[in-house]
């Protein structure tokens, strides 16, 4: 049996990685309508109809963090990204609306 190959990821570390320009791929699995109210700085959004392009732009060495609403579907979404070959991915926990609740100064909208 194959073990998920993400990782967790909590608020506060990603927000020290932004803080600190760590080089990441930030990528946003919510709603378009839910992404274009707002979302985290500097993140991408993904649907079936950008995955081919980001499949071909992000180098797969960059860690990857996946954003969805609360961080349960976008461990499924991290889980498929490792699938494809990326080595360090991350579902945020929480999701977006727990960075909005803590960081709501930093959403961009």
């Amino acid at each position: 049996m194959h073990h998920p190959s993400f990782q967790h990821l909590d608020t506060g570390t990603l927000e020290r990685w932004l803080d600190e320009s760590v080089e990441l791929t930030l990528v946003d699995i919510r709603d378009p309508q839910s992404f274009a109210q707002g979302h985290i700085p500097g993140s991408r959004h993904l649907d079936n109809d950008s995955i081919p392009a980001l499949l071909e732009e992000a180098p797969k060495e960059r860690p990857m963090v996946v954003v969805c609403y609360h961080g349960n579907s976008s461990q499924q979404a991290a889980a498929w990204l490792s699938a494809q070959g990326y080595a360090d991915v991350y579902s945020l926990d929480g999701g977006f609306v727990g960075w909005q609740q803590l960081l709501p100064s930093r959403v961009e909208v």
